[in-house]
């Protein structure tokens, strides 16, 4: 078995092993815990509803194309796929060792599993060249939208985790109400989907921060101030998305 070969499976057997281990996680659960009960222990506002989380049957199938993609025997020798298959493992790794730490109430932990899960899918994004890089059609379907929308969402997942291990440490926020720091945090999210729309004009990440933000305003409709925000972010970063899409054909034309 050559390296690409191995490569390809070892994809394959990452894919399975992450998607096997989220299912149980729910199933079981981990430690007899739910995944959303633990977040809801923690009162902070930067949190969606529960249907949001239903995005990650939508990155399961992601994984999966990419999965079936990277193994064709016409992919074998991809060099953008070759760049990030053990990108991709550590991804899978540190997602599974998160979801154990979460469940076993490790909490201080699970802010560097989910940087590292960040930066690898960081890492794959860049190489991949997302929003930049000509590829065909199947690749874009099977490689790079997936790979923007699993972004995008731990994007997200990684503001809400850090402001959960703020609250679980008993931080004081300086004096600043929750709820102004949760008017902050909408509008870092806004700032880094203006830089994804403006030079990348990327509709699959953009658009999963819409549909978490939705999300956010949905489950804060009884604070009015992080409701409202969340509302006026979410039309600002699809205002910002039509202007990178716009900017984006002006030049290829």
């Amino acid at each position: 078995m050559n390296k690409d070969t191995l490569r390809q499976v070892l994809v394959i057997f990452a894919v399975i092993a992450v998607i096997a281990v989220n299912f149980l996680a729910v199933m079981l659960p981990l430690n007899g815990l739910d995944t959303g009960e633990i977040s809801d222990r923690f009162e902070v506002y930067f949190v969606p509803a529960g249907y949001v989380f239903s995005i990650w049957s939508l990155i399961y199938l992601g994984l999966i194309a990419y999965a079936i993609f990277q193994v064709l025997p016409s992919q074998k020798e991809n060099p953008r796929l070759r760049a990030i298959g053990y990108i991709f493992m550590l991804s899978c790794l540190a997602n599974i060792t998160w979801l154990f730490l979460w469940h076993y109430e490790v909490f201080s932990l699970t802010i560097i599993a989910m940087l590292v899960l960040l930066l690898s899918l960081i890492a794959i994004y860049l190489r991949l060249d997302i929003g930049r890089g000509q590829v065909s059609l199947a690749e874009k379907w099977s490689v790079h939208i997936p790979f923007s929308i699993y972004l995008g969402w731990i994007s997200v997942a990684t503001i809400a985790n850090a402001t959960q291990w703020l609250d679980f440490i008993g931080w004081g926020g300086w004096g600043i109400a929750p709820e102004i720091w949760a008017v902050i945090i909408l509008a870092a999210g806004v700032l880094i989907s203006a830089m994804m729309s403006l030079q990348r004009a990327d509709i699959a990440y953009s658009l999963v921060l819409v549909w978490a933000y939705v999300g956010i305003a949905v489950k804060q409709a009884s604070v009015p101030l992080v409701a409202y925000s969340a509302w006026i972010a979410a039309g600002l970063i699809v205002v910002l998305l039509v202007l990178g899409v716009y900017r984006k054909r002006q030049r290829q034309n």
